[in-house]
């Protein structure tokens, strides 16, 4: 197969900057996390400064695998790249499981921050807890959180549907959004607080562990917040003309540092404004602490940016995941409808009508009932990355006359690189006793979803056959 760059006979509108880039993948990875979670990084870890250096450690080790794939993205600018690059190196059933498998990594994160956001919106504004509709899996689903949760929805799907440049204006808002609940952060901890509160500095479960103790549990989880750097190179094929791709290709090891340093002065800041053994005693402290030392309209705006958080990542996802499904509608492996594209806004139709379903489905489910997916979620996206790693690597080999505008630094050592990080990572999720390691529940969504894989992909293959053996009899 040869090198082929998209052209404008493709369908797809190219007005997607170096900037729309950046964000796209800066949101998918950032999200609400931070809000929700950075109290419990601190206990895992013993202290804000294990943490820390657990989430700098995390940002260096994926730097490789960032690099990897703005090699091959600079070089092949397609949407669902992951699906072509997979294809060209190791045929097409082992790129058909690598786009199926990320699909659903990529996919489930949808529904899932639309849970977030009815979740979030019960538990900032609990007025909002009346009408309870049912119960599924001990979590109540309630009608006002349910409505803002699907308006949320709707407005993500809409933008979609509208195209890549209309969601990528609202992710450029929402990074703004994000780094001002930042500034705020670090500002009241400057004024507020200060480095003493960090003290101890490391808290273990036994007195005499070692520091590592702590970062160790911490830094096997900070694959799971990085993800979302992925999202960057599947709508590719809408870049901007004339895009510099040598830039580009740093564009998303630029989402991974700068997502790092994020993490770190989110941190910091809340783990300085008063000690930060105080601090992980309050329910969310990230909210409830502002409120606690008399700052109530700081802590308003920052219950706000928690609330519109989720919107990045599922619109950042949301365009990801229907870009992957189109490449694989493109290639055969899926129904042709997936691979067709809308003739007036150049979406991918079929693909968007599925996401937009799955995504609406999410709120109705309660808050309980993706948690089991994920660390499934997790397992997804390395292993596509440690296949789109060793296509980088082999790539080079059997086509080294192709343009790469952009290379990875250290050549074939860094993508080595690349893969053995992918591969340690995998092996934390799926060694027994390993602090990440998948639980029962999620191995038989693992295999579940794979069976189902398995069956479309023989069903398509039948398919295929008859429709050829037809036309040879034709013939």
């Amino acid at each position: 197969m040869s090198n082929t760059t998209p052209t404008k006979q493709t369908g797809m509108k190219k007005t997607l900057s170096l900037w729309n880039f950046f964000t796209i993948g800066f949101g998918a990875i950032i999200g609400t996390g931070w809000v929700l979670l950075v109290g419990d990084w601190m206990i895992i870890g013993g202290g804000p400064l294990a943490a820390i250096i657990a989430f700098v450690i995390g940002s260096i080790f994926l730097l490789p695998i960032g690099a990897v794939f703005g090699e091959l993205t600079a070089a092949i600018p397609v949407s669902g790249g992951i699906v072509e690059y997979v294809s060209r190196t190791f045929g097409n059933k082992a790129s058909y499981f690598t786009g199926w498998f990320l699909a659903l990594g990529n996919g489930i994160l949808c529904p899932w921050e639309a849970i977030a956001i009815s979740s979030l919106a019960g538990e900032f504004i609990p007025a909002l807890k009346v009408f309870p509709l049912y119960e599924i899996m001990g979590a109540t689903v309630y009608l006002p959180t349910l409505l803002i949760a699907i308006i949320f929805a709707f407005y993500v799907i809409r933008l979609n549907f509208k195209g890549a440049s209309a969601a990528a204006k609202l992710q450029g808002f929402l990074t703004k959004l994000l780094l001002a609940g930042m500034a705020s952060a670090m500002a009241v901890s400057l004024f507020r607080g200060g480095p003493s509160n960090m003290q101890p500095i490391y808290k273990g479960a036994a007195s005499g562990k070692s520091i590592w103790m702590g970062i160790l549990p911490v830094l096997v989880m900070t694959p799971f917040f990085y993800a979302g750097f992925d999202t960057i190179p599947q709508q590719a094929e809408e870049a901007a003309e004339g895009l510099d791709w040598n830039k580009f290709g740093k564009v998303i090891s630029m989402a991974l540092l700068a997502a790092g340093v994020f993490y770190v002065i989110c941190i910091y800041s809340f783990g300085t404004i008063v000690p930060w053994e105080q601090f992980v005693t309050y329910n969310i402290p990230a909210l409830t602490i502002l409120s606690v030392i008399g700052l109530r309209v700081f802590s308003k705006v920052m219950m706000f940016i928690a609330i519109m958080g989720p919107l990045g990542p599922m619109n950042s996802f949301f365009g990801a995941t229907t870009r992957i499904l189109l490449a694989m509608g493109r290639k055969g492996q899926l129904p042709e409808k997936f691979g067709q594209l809308d003739k007036k806004n150049g979406t991918p139709k079929a693909a968007n009508t599925l996401m937009a379903m799955l995504t609406i489905i999410g709120p109705f489910l309660g808050k309980n009932m993706l948690v089991p997916l994920t660390n499934v979620s997790s397992l997804a996206f390395i292993f596509a990355c440690f296949m789109v790693s060793a296509a980088c690597l082999r790539m080079r080999r059997t086509e080294p006359d192709i343009p790469r505008p952009y290379k990875v630094p250290g050549g074939k050592i860094g993508i080595s690189l690349a893969c053995v990080t992918s591969f340690i990572i995998i092996a934390l999720l799926v060694i027994p006793g390993s602090p990440a390691s998948l639980n029962t529940v999620e191995w038989v969504i693992v295999a579940a979803w794979f069976l189902i894989g398995l069956t479309f992909m023989l069903l398509r293959n039948k398919k295929v056959e008859k429709i050829e053996n037809k036309s040879s009899t034709l013939n």
